[in-house]
């Protein structure tokens, strides 16, 4: 990100009001298992002292440029890790063995609605991987000014006993459906130690791409699109990109974000000790991406807080040819309780509570809606949306809720108006963005 944008965002936080989203761009991903279980519990082959060894990879980490890392098994030695490198923004730990998960997330760029989430199902049949409550993170990347991709980080369960393979495949399972409730209509990027293998049907790698519309980046940059059908091992370091490991990388686009894996590989001789000697018994990965904003919808940032539950309008709009607001009702009272929109065609878009009263606009011959203000506050602890004010081309105007401090203006790129919402809600409106789409 150069000077001038940087500055541009700062004023326009100043001001209240978002920068200017830019329209394409590039990052790139690493997911490393760090092998920090405490050396009397697991050696892992790795030579060295586990406090040295933690310390190099946190400079490695700093000093070869990786957008977006997430790292596995990062339990009894993460502070050394976190010392030598120099990433913005970084998860805090969850704890060491048996506290936490072993995730964390390092990163150039800040996200909202980081979660934690266990695994519903574990098994001891070939280890101890309900010793720690194991699981997966999310997190909603946001690389601009209303451009985002959801990144979840995972480690399943391990081993080839039938417990685990049950595990691991309710595992894999588990992911796919909060994909398929939490990422609707979004880009979404999987990466992390998967601990599975094509060529282990009962691993469900295959379904799980089918059931989320996931690419794997190796499969489809180094193997010609054709899943591995034969185990071919590698070795550590790797020394090649055609052998097949159980860390991943997997992505998807979205109508709101076209994605695009540009290259792929095992980073292993970036992670090497002075004398040659590896930093874990896994094969770092990394992958490049490009992004282009959605050329027929895009998205604003958001207001409120993660609370409630996700909805998202990119679904049915994308079906839609040119979508049109025709009529804007929101309800609201000392908070805001709902919004909606009524869409030429008569679709509707209704999100929120029933509480608040009503207030309606009913939008011109050739009118449109083009920009909203958002105030949030607090309420038993939480953030959530308190007022919304609409203003169309012709300047009129729609609001419902009351105002704070708090508040920030959203205004739909030249040509563009807002059609739809994206966000979380329940009684009311806890966090909200607006859908554009070309005029």
């Amino acid at each position: 990100m150069g000077i001038n944008t940087r500055v541009a965002m700062a004023v326009a936080m100043l001001l209240g009001t978002p920068a200017r989203a830019a329209t394409g761009g590039s990052f790139n991903v690493l997911t490393m298992n760090v092998a920090g279980l405490p050396a009397i519990l697991n050696g892992n082959e790795v030579p060295g002292d586990k406090t040295t060894n933690s310390a190099l990879i946190g400079s490695k980490f700093a000093a070869n440029g990786y957008d977006l890392i997430h790292t596995q098994e990062d339990f009894n030695y993460h502070a050394y890790i976190y010392a030598s490198d120099t990433h913005p923004y970084r998860t805090a730990t969850s704890g060491g063995v048996p506290f936490g998960s072993g995730l964390n997330s390092l990163s150039n760029y800040d996200w909202v609605d980081f979660t934690r989430v266990k695994w519903d199902e574990c098994s001891n049949a070939s280890g101890a991987d309900c010793l720690t409550p194991k699981g997966f993170t999310f997190m909603r990347l946001k690389l601009s000014d209303g451009v985002y991709v959801d990144a979840y980080n995972v480690h399943t369960d391990a081993g080839t006993e039938d417990g685990d393979l049950k595990a691991r495949a309710a595992n894999l399972q588990q992911v796919a459906n909060y994909i398929n409730t939490w990422s609707t209509g979004n880009a979404v990027v999987v990466f992390g130690d998967t601990n599975s293998r094509y060529t282990r049907v009962a691993d469900i790698v295959p379904s799980f791409l089918e059931q989320t519309g996931l690419t794997d980046a190796q499969v489809e940059l180094i193997l010609g699109g054709v899943a591995p059908t034969q185990e071919i091992l590698c070795s550590n370091p790797s020394t090649t990109n055609d052998c097949e490991t159980v860390d991943k990388i997997f992505y998807r686009g979205s109508p709101l974000l076209d994605l695009t894996a540009t290259y792929w590989s095992y980073e292993s001789t970036k992670f090497l000790q002075a004398d040659g000697s590896i930093l874990s018994d896994h094969n770092p990965i990394t992958a490049n991406f490009t992004w282009a904003a959605g050329s027929l919808l895009r998205q604003s940032s958001f207001s409120g807080g993660a609370e409630g539950a996700w909805f998202s309008d990119v679904p049915a709009l994308s079906a839609k040819t040119a979508p049109k607001a025709s009529v804007l009702t929101f309800r609201g009272a000392s908070r805001l309780d709902s919004v909606a929109i009524t869409l030429g065609d008569g679709t509707k878009f209704t999100h929120g509570g029933t509480g608040g009263t009503a207030a309606t606009l009913t939008l011109g011959s050739g009118e449109s809606w083009v920009s909203a203000q958002l105030c949030q506050g607090q309420k038993s602890g939480k953030t959530r949306n308190f007022y919304i004010k609409a203003t169309t081309s012709t300047g009129r105007t729609l609001e419902a809720g009351t105002t704070t401090s708090d508040c920030t203006t959203f205004t739909a790129p030249n040509g563009w108006a807002i059609v739809g919402f994206l966000g979380q809600d329940g009684d009311e409106m806890d966090q909200l963005a607006f859908v554009y789409a070309p005029k």
